[in-house]
């Protein structure tokens, strides 16, 4: 039987485009790998290149230092978790939302558990570097909260920023030594945590309520002492010359 001949024009065809990869995510994961078998102090920016298929000028261009990898860890599990936002739990209380929200994050952080497991003790050994990761999870939490309708740039926004990353901390602790496919003692270890946070913000909230007015008051007044200081400084001799003989 004849074969029907392919028109030149089904021939030239291209197939389905291959999506590009990330060289940020091949950095990141090429880490993850060395760190999943090596000790984190013996693997070396040139074993990273080498494993990523990166040269090391252009590892240069992307990340500075080992730390910036793992910031770089942090911008991937952001985007995997705001990529799968939905309004599923919008009329939910706050402590589902924030539930839902942490085991969404060690979802995406699974696959590199392995490797974080190894790093953690020697990260918390380093009171630099979690100074600085803390700044980069703040960052990331403030966008987590934002996606869970939790207020962030209000007056009591910074300190639930920080309260969600200590959380998260002490979650990921229990986390990475629990190897049960539930997770339960995770999820326990996380409704304890969050019961503890609604308790404290609630206090929280209740002494900001109470002390507005004294705020509003302490406003007012450096507000109004502030004219009164310039007037002191253009006429220097304004109060002598007014209240002197009545002393």
């Amino acid at each position: 039987m004849a074969r029907k001949p392919v028109s030149p024009a089904a021939a030239a065809e291209p197939g389905p485009a291959t999506p590009p990869v990330d060289p940020r995510k091949q950095a990141v994961e090429a880490l993850m790998r060395l760190a999943a078998r090596r000790p984190w102090d013996e693997i070396e920016l040139g074993d990273i290149a080498t494993e990523a298929g990166l040269s090391l000028l252009k590892l240069r261009v992307l990340f500075p230092s080992k730390l910036a990898m793992l910031g770089g860890l942090t911008r991937m599990v952001d985007d995997a978790v705001l990529a799968d936002v939905s309004d599923d739990l919008a009329g939910e209380p706050i402590r589902e939302r924030l539930f839902d929200l942490v085991m969404r994050r060690l979802d995406a952080l699974a696959p590199y558990k392995p490797a974080l497991r190894r790093i953690a003790p020697i990260i918390r050994r380093d009171p630099l570097t979690l100074a600085a990761l803390n700044r980069g999870a703040l960052n990331s939490w403030r966008y987590m909260l934002a996606s869970a309708g939790i207020a962030t740039e209000d007056s009591l926004g910074a300190l639930r920023v920080q309260g969600a990353v200590l959380l998260m901390a002490r979650v990921s602790d229990v986390w990475l030594d629990d190897d049960e496919p539930d997770l339960s003692r995770t999820m326990a270890r996380l409704d304890r945590e969050l019961k503890t946070a609604g308790q404290i913000m609630a206090r929280v909230e209740d002494v900001h309520r109470l002390t507005a007015p004294l705020r509003g008051l302490a406003r007012a007044l450096c507000a109004g002492g502030r004219p009164l200081a310039r007037r002191r400084e253009r006429y220097p001799g304004e109060e002598t010359d007014d209240y002197a003989p009545a002393i």
